[in-house]
């Protein structure tokens, strides 16, 4: 028999405002000294009395709107009971009927799969304060630091609509970006800004009846949530084939060295949390603050991805890189807008900039989305250059690729003038001529280095003239080895012809 996946995700994300949810504690990352971010308030005293962040509550209405949610416009917070050391208050403050949002949804795209778009409904958005940091050691003591406890969250609850392991990675990578675009939290999985429970069942694939389902925790990378959810599905296989569904929910954690879950324990029900409103904070009526968030919501990643497609004719796979990162997709347009300019100062090429990029748009994208993708990009990756620090200004980026789009640069002293850019950000024309690295287009210099190519590969040259012509590629690889990569490869692969037939 056939088996259905279905995945629900629980998410919460750690918003980045000074101070934590209920009091003026400093809002400190993972590393702080422990215990130096800590208040009557945060840890639990008798008589000390929360108050709301507002700018975490402005954060979480506009997550909320970014996600087509109905955002409500009265929400309250409520107690969550539970008993363990991380929460010294002995509840959580969160939100459980009320919420700030319900009702949103995320539309993705997937490179691979049993599908290649999906919309993943979100049931619900709300707020809440984070618990303290555990530390287990090797003695089986506990120790507890409180510097996180506080912190404010958003919690993204998503229906089971997510039909793989690799969606449910695709879709936290696209929430994170969306995070980063609104400037709400940083969301990086590593440091514990964004945190993943995923959910999971499997049915038969003749019925839509939902069985029990695993959460599993303990997931913080998106590489993670995959390799568990893969691993889940597959146990749970095996219990189906045994006849041995899973009868209850349950809760299972992630063992990243292992490679497999473990059971925890049997998952609580919403009983067991003994929800009552929170006596200590009113009702909140968010009337305004929606106004402003919705007004105030930024050009969010899937618009921007489907302008730099239309607008600048980069490939699906570019614009999804470009796009990415804020700090890229800024660069990218401020290199198109200095190259529009630079191709206008280009004597052959008539129109006003606008006119000339239109018309030749699909060049000029797939040139600036090859050499900032691939390899600037690549070249950043192996000396660990973050964008943020890159000493290549947009406009000698956009220079550097007029060089090449006028052939007044081959590829291969491209990449050596790349280089040094990114050791020096020195003007690329400067650097060309310092190094005598401009395109050689005169014929007879040309033709000097190609006779020898030819002389120096007897064997070679007999194959060619044999019918192995695909060995052209080779003498035109030996001219740009002697040329250090300046001879123009047209002229190049005429003249090897001509000398080829002799």
């Amino acid at each position: 028999m056939q088996y259905q996946p279905v995945i629900g995700l629980e998410i919460h994300v750690q918003l980045k405002t000074k101070t934590k949810m209920f009091c003026p504690c400093a809002n400190v990352p993972d590393g702080t000294p422990a215990n130096t971010a800590v208040c009557s308030v945060c840890t639990g005293q008798p008589g000390a009395l929360p108050v709301v962040n507002s700018t975490a509550i402005e954060f979480g209405i506009r997550a909320a709107a970014a996600l087509g949610c109905t955002i409500q416009e009265r929400s309250k917070f409520d107690r969550k009971n539970y008993f363990y050391p991380d929460l010294p208050k002995g509840y959580q403050i969160s939100q459980y009927d009320m919420p700030i949002a319900k009702d949103g949804y995320l539309e993705i795209e997937i490179p691979k799969g049993p599908r290649n778009y999906a919309r993943i409904n979100i049931i619900r958005v709300h707020l809440e304060e984070d618990a303290a940091k555990s530390f287990h050691d090797e003695k089986d003591a506990t120790l507890v630091d409180y510097n996180r406890g506080g912190t404010p969250l958003i919690e993204i609850v998503t229906a089971p609509d997510i039909a793989t392991p690799f969606e449910a990675k695709i879709f936290l990578q696209e929430l994170r970006t969306i995070m980063r675009y609104l400037g709400v939290s940083n969301a990086d999985m590593e440091r514990g800004e964004l945190r993943c429970d995923a959910n999971v069942s499997l049915r038969p694939a003749d019925t839509q009846t939902l069985f029990p389902k695993t959460e599993i925790k303990n997931l913080n990378s998106f590489k993670a949530v995959e390799r568990a959810l893969e691993y889940e599905i597959m146990r749970q296989e095996k219990l189906w084939g045994q006849g041995k569904p899973p009868s209850q929910q349950s809760t299972r954690g992630w063992d990243e060295d292992a490679g497999e879950t473990v059971e925890q324990r049997v998952k609580e029900a919403e009983q067991d949390y003994r929800y009552f409103p929170e006596p200590d904070i009113p009702p909140l009526d968010l009337g305004d603050m929606i106004t402003r968030a919705k007004s105030a919501l930024p050009e969010l990643p899937a618009a921007k991805r489907k302008r730099f497609m239309d607008e600048y004719g980069f490939s699906g796979e570019n614009a999804r890189f470009l796009t990415s990162d804020l700090d890229w997709a800024e660069y990218a347009e401020n290199t198109v807008s200095e190259l529009k300019e630079w191709l206008a100062s280009v004597p052959d090429l008539d129109g006003t900039s606008e006119e000339i990029y239109e018309k030749n748009k699909n060049k000029l994208a797939k040139l600036v989305g090859g050499w900032l993708c691939s390899k600037l990009a690549g070249a950043m990756a192996d000396k660990n250059i973050d964008i943020k620090n890159l000493k290549i200004t947009p406009e000698n980026f956009a220079e550097f690729v007029s060089l090449i789009y006028a052939n007044k640069v081959g590829s291969a002293a491209g990449q050596k003038i790349l280089a040094a850019m990114l050791e020096t950000g020195q003007d690329p024309s400067q650097i060309m001529e310092d190094r005598e690295l401009g395109q050689m287009s005169d014929v007879a210099e040309i033709e000097q280095i190609v006779r020898q190519v030819v002389e120096d590969n007897p064997d070679k040259a007999e194959a060619y003239r044999a019918g192995k012509t695909a060995l052209i590629q080779f003498f035109v690889g030996q001219v740009m080895i002697k040329s250090e990569g300046t001879a123009d490869p047209n002229i190049t692969k005429v003249l090897l012809e001509k000398f080829l037939q002799k």
